[in-house]
């Protein structure tokens, strides 16, 4: 990490893409009132809050972050996803407790991939919002090995992981904000059984230095698993049930490992614990698998098998459950399970079948899609005395990738910003 590079200073993307029509507009539904009245302030994380959400906001008609963190706190929610670092979101997020991470755009990564415009990046958008915000976590890009630019994203994805780590440790935030990037499940060759599982031959000159960073600096490996996608390929041949994480199904063996899985989420992350002891066994000691995103689409065009709102709903809810319970995978049980689900509104503006726009939680005026079959424990989080930063009630498509799994997320939806506001966040296009 020893180039020099100059660089403006705020790569955000996808906020202002909302921003610039609905947000014009400073009326609350009545809904959204209501709910800033009568709900608590935001939950605080804490070690046993397991469960987070992503918050997504690639649509024209979201409401503003500051009637969010009123639905986070109804869900008892204390951790946050975001896809971009926009300073007005994170200062939304100020004085909440609620522990974001933070992502920086695909667009982003060739500007931060130098010490220089690392550390212009992390002072000027990173530095002002601590400690008042709670940023845990950096995620740099998003499916990048495995979307639509990965041969032009590659070669900068770990040296802009350095160099912003290198930037922290500077900045004396190194042991407060980690450094990594979130993987899309195609990087396996194949996941089942889990104890066969390995990753694709040619991502690995890549992943094994992301591993050897990932044990050096402990931070931890994201993958963003969709059982639904494994259902919706292969409905004949994967039972509902256990892709629906359904607590009464009796689980599918492992016949290597003599493991049972009660549930494909959690085969699906053994799988990757599997792959990281293949590539790199030292690197499977030290290295922790969290899911940065899953979930289950409410509606979907005729062909996309499964998604209704019922499924939605149960998958959902059996998340909560599941973390909720605190309990680790059938290889790691001692480690409890750390999951953000997928997603928080509905949104509009995602290219790509009907699914990609209904994988939320709620519906933009902030009513429920459905009724969710379990709710955390009130010990998931504790209520902070804080209220939003301001002083008042305060990802994006995909094709089809590898092995049947598909991007929801990964940050193709540059097409739908207009060039004008690309420009304006400082990232060279």
């Amino acid at each position: 990490c020893t180039q020099s590079h100059s660089i403006q200073l705020y790569c955000i993307v996808y906020p202002r893409l909302a921003r610039s029509t609905h947000y014009r507009d400073k009326t609350m539904p009545l809904l959204l009132l209501l709910l800033a009245l009568l709900l608590p302030a935001a939950p605080e994380a804490t070690p046993s809050a397991l469960l987070g959400i992503n918050y997504g906001r690639v649509g024209n008609n979201l409401p503003p972050t500051t009637s969010a963190l009123q639905l986070l706190a109804g869900l008892g929610v204390g951790r946050v996803r975001l896809y971009d670092a926009d300073p007005a979101t994170l200062r939304s997020f100020a004085n909440t407790g609620v522990e974001l991470v933070v992502g920086v755009p695909d667009e982003c990564l060739a500007a931060v991939s130098t010490p220089s415009g690392a550390s212009s990046w992390v002072r000027s958008v990173i530095q002002p919002a601590l400690p008042a915000t709670k940023i845990a976590v950096l995620t740099v890009g998003n499916e990048v090995l495995t979307g639509a630019n990965s041969s032009a994203l590659t070669p900068s994805l770990l040296p802009a992981m350095q160099c912003i780590h290198d930037a922290l440790v500077q900045l004396g935030l190194d042991k407060q904000v980690a450094v990594t990037t979130a993987h899309n499940l195609g990087v396996l060759a194949t996941s089942y059984p889990p104890s066969s599982a390995y990753f694709r031959k040619d991502v690995l000159p890549v992943l094994c230095p992301i591993l050897d960073f990932h044990a050096r600096t402990g931070s931890p490996f994201l993958v963003n698993a969709y059982p639904y996608f494994a259902y919706a390929e292969d409905p004949a041949g994967v039972e509902l049930e256990y892709a629906l994480l359904e607590p009464g199904h009796g689980g599918v063996p492992d016949p290597s490992s003599g493991l049972r899985y009660p549930n494909m989420l959690v085969a699906q992350v053994d799988a990757v614990y599997h792959a990281i002891a293949a590539a790199n066994r030292a690197a499977a000691r030290a290295v922790e698998v969290r899911v940065s995103e899953t979930g289950w689409p409410s509606a979907g065009d005729g062909n996309e098998t499964g998604a209704t709102p019922r499924n939605a709903a149960r998958y959902n809810g059996n998340v909560m459950r599941l973390v909720g319970e605190g309990k680790g995978t059938p290889l790691r049980p001692d480690g409890a399970l750390r999951v953000y689900m997928f997603a928080l509104f509905n949104e509009n503006m995602k290219p790509g079948p009907l699914s990609e726009r209904n994988y939320g939680l709620f519906k933009p005026d902030g009513t429920p899609v459905y009724e969710l079959s379990y709710r955390l424990p009130k010990d998931n989080a504790t209520t902070s005395s804080g209220a939003g930063g301001t002083g008042s009630i305060a990802g994006s498509g995909g094709g089809p990738q590898n092995n049947g799994y598909y991007s929801i997320s990964a940050p193709s939806a540059k097409a739908n910003v207009p060039q004008g506001l690309v420009d304006m966040c400082g990232c060279p296009v």
